[in-house]
């Protein structure tokens, strides 16, 4: 089947049951000029485009330690190259959904009128779709990691999206000069205006696919799951956004959120142009991809012990973000919608001293704080997890991004020596969040009720 987009016909790879579509550009190359700018439209295309291999990852640097090294990076056939080039999407479709799609052109039958095969059918019912966004502390990791796959959602009859989005100094560099560029007097977030740019793509396109653009779920995990909180916080994101799943990165009062000033942001903008030698904002568009990377990481030397912790991250700009995240959540501007959120047991910021006194991580008790908020706001509490199963194979237990197998139903590609026990619970996890996915309530027939996280009964589910 050939789809018909906004942009221009494309044609995927089919793998029976779905397809996928690979590299879909949903903006212009951020390259030469466009460097440290918002993402711009792209532009149609002539033909059919074949979207039929993934494209580009974000330029990063991969200092990986177990592990992450040995789960996710250890097969190069996943391992996509580096560029500036790298605003795609990957999509992935069930077949069931494009027979019925909006401007679903299909070269193979052309029948008299009236016949059997061009009569006309009823409208099936528009698929969910779900809107991926990659972790990484917002320095790396990219839409088509080795973990992620959109066949189990597919099989679920939901509509997989994973979305490329500029990372690091590409991402999140803000300057004086690029502010004075401006036309709102901001620069940096273009990260986050990526993926706004990226969920504008899907709810205009997506119907061409088979998917219910009302019904869009976005969900991300670590840095992805702050993205997800950062596009639920902004005006920017209207009502392209149904409902919200934040794993491992998502809080209310303590987590891993901060709340970093435009001026502060600029102050390490600064500091990176000193390190390159650079007089004006030409000369920096002007240095090579290389000279960028190699730069980035002096900066990452020198800025964070000033910073204390991660700064290329999202921005309070008075645009993309108006304030901090928790204080938003005080005025009632988060969007009122479906929520689903959770951590690990090993999670970041757990200690061994934790462990030891079974205590919960201030990450974990930001996750109950932000359902308990919502009801304090009037809305519907969220459904709130916690994975404790200890992967096999090795002692690391249940890691910061442990679950990514289990969610996305890839145990087949990883290494560890599974047990029957990680595939029902990998099923029981993808039913779940599908069923959510869906109609924003994970409980369905033959699975443990699945109660909302209130102030009166702190529900957690266990996934174990």
């Amino acid at each position: 089947m050939i789809i018909e987009t906004k942009y221009g016909k494309m044609e995927g790879v089919d793998k029976g049951s779905y397809i996928e579509y690979r590299g879909v550009p949903y903006a212009k190359p951020p390259v030469g000029d466009l460097r440290w700018r918002a993402p711009q439209e792209p532009d149609a295309w002539e033909g059919i485009y074949q979207a039929v291999d993934f494209k580009n990852r974000c330029v990063q640097e991969d200092h990986l330690a177990p592990p992450y090294d040995r789960d996710f990076y250890s097969n190069p056939d996943f391992v996509r190259p580096d560029d500036e080039d790298c605003l795609y999407l990957q999509i992935w479709v069930p077949k069931s959904g494009l027979k019925h799609a909006e401007g679903t052109v299909s070269g193979t039958h052309k029948k008299e009128a009236g016949s059997p095969e061009t009569a006309e059918r009823p409208r099936q019912k528009k698929l969910p779709v779900a809107f991926w966004i990659h972790g990484g502390a917002f320095l790396g990791g990219f839409s088509s990691e080795l973990e992620f796959d959109g066949k189990a959602y597919c099989d679920r009859g939901v509509i997989l999206v994973s979305v490329e989005y500029r990372c690091n100094i590409f991402g999140f560099f803000a300057h004086p000069w690029l502010s004075a560029e401006n036309e709102r007097g901001i620069s940096g977030n273009y990260g986050i205006l990526d993926q706004i740019a990226a969920l504008k793509w899907v709810y205009e396109n997506i119907g061409a696919f088979g998917g219910d653009r009302d019904n869009i779920t976005i969900f991300g995990q670590s840095a992805g799951a702050m993205s997800v909180q950062t596009l639920v916080s902004t005006e920017l994101t209207g009502g392209m956004i149904a409902k919200a799943i934040l794993q491992s990165g998502g809080s209310y009062g303590g987590g891993l959120h901060r709340d970093i000033p435009l001026k502060e942001q600029e102050q390490y903008g600064e500091l990176f142009a000193e390190i390159l030698h650079a007089d004006s904002l030409e000369e920096l568009r002007a240095k090579t991809t290389e000279e960028i990377r190699s730069a980035t990481g002096k900066l990452m030397e020198r800025a964070m012990p000033i910073a204390k912790g991660l700064f290329l991250t999202p921005t309070l700009d008075g645009h993309v973000l108006d304030g901090g995240y928790y204080e938003l959540m005080d005025a009632g501007k988060i969007k009122d919608i479906p929520y689903l959120l959770g951590t690990t047991r090993d999670d970041i910021l757990v200690t061994p001293e934790m462990k030891e006194k079974g205590e919960f991580s201030e990450l974990y008790r930001g996750c109950i704080a932000f359902s308990q908020k919502l009801e304090e706001l009037g809305r519907n509490p969220a459904y709130v997890y916690y994975f404790t199963r200890n992967l096999p194979g090795d002692d690391f237990g249940a890691w910061h991004s442990s679950e990514l197998w289990y969610m996305f139903g890839t145990l087949d590609r990883c290494w560890r020596p599974w047990e029957d026990r990680d595939r029902k619970l990998s099923a029981r996890m993808l039913d779940y969040r599908t069923d959510f996915m869906k109609t924003g309530d994970p409980n369905g027939a033959g699975k443990q009720v699945w109660k909302p996280c209130t102030r009166e009964d702190s529900e957690v589910l266990e996934l174990c």
